[in-house]
């Protein structure tokens, strides 16, 4: 059980192999998946890693490295391993999220049942994860060039020179929230509203959460 110290100081405390207490107000309010979060966090408390709260979720880490996390939506929950895209997959269970996210890959699942039957599997995964981000390897990201320029955007820079300098002029990570953030938009009249909507910005040179 967690000390004194960190029950006072809460998030600021890691919980080698033992719960954290804000971890377990937060799945204490958990409807739909109280109890397959409670089989996951099992699972990873029992690989030994640190037991976190991160981004309202429970994080699993490892000397600081986020190795895995748990979290749950509308129709599944999941183990979000961090460093997924380097896992070996001999299951072929690890889902991308979306064509851009890079590292992360899901397990989900469906039911306690669900969980249950793929312990044996769930524990493997978790081990090897342990071992990549023992071994300091990093998922080689995509670099600014290699995203695509949504067709809005891109004739919004072809009639705008000033436009154009000031976005290449951003940080690659800028240029990457921008480049996803307007085509993350199905229609095609919203994507050039988010254009119009924060070409100001580019043009002062800030990024998207700035």
């Amino acid at each position: 059980m967690p000390n004194a110290a960190c029950r006072k100081f809460g998030a600021a405390c890691h919980h080698i192999g033992g719960m954290n207490p804000l971890v377990t107000k937060v799945h204490g309010k958990e409807k739909r998946w109280r109890a397959e979060y409670a089989a996951l966090r099992q699972l990873c408390l029992a690989s030994g890693l640190n037991e976190e709260l991160k981004w309202g979720q429970a994080c699993y880490d490892l000397s600081g490295g986020k190795v895995v996390l748990i979290h749950g939506f509308k129709d599944y929950c999941a183990l979000l391993f961090m460093k997924g895209a380097l896992l070996k997959d001999p299951k072929d269970i690890l889902i991308q999220q979306t064509k851009n996210v890079q590292a992360a890959r899901q397990i989900r699942f469906v039911s306690l049942a669900d969980i249950n039957k793929q312990k044996p599997a769930i524990k493997a995964y978790i081990k090897e994860a342990i071992a990549v981000e023992k071994s300091g390897a990093k998922v080689q990201m995509k670099g600014v060039a290699q995203f695509d320029v949504p067709e809005e955007f891109l004739r919004r820079l072809e009639d705008n020179p000033a436009l154009a300098e000031a976005f290449h002029a951003l940080t690659p990570g800028r240029q990457k929230g921008y480049l996803l953030h307007f085509a993350g938009a199905k229609q095609s009249a919203t994507r050039a509203a988010r254009v119009e909507k924060h070409a100001p910005r580019i043009l002062q040179g800030l990024g998207l959460d700035d």
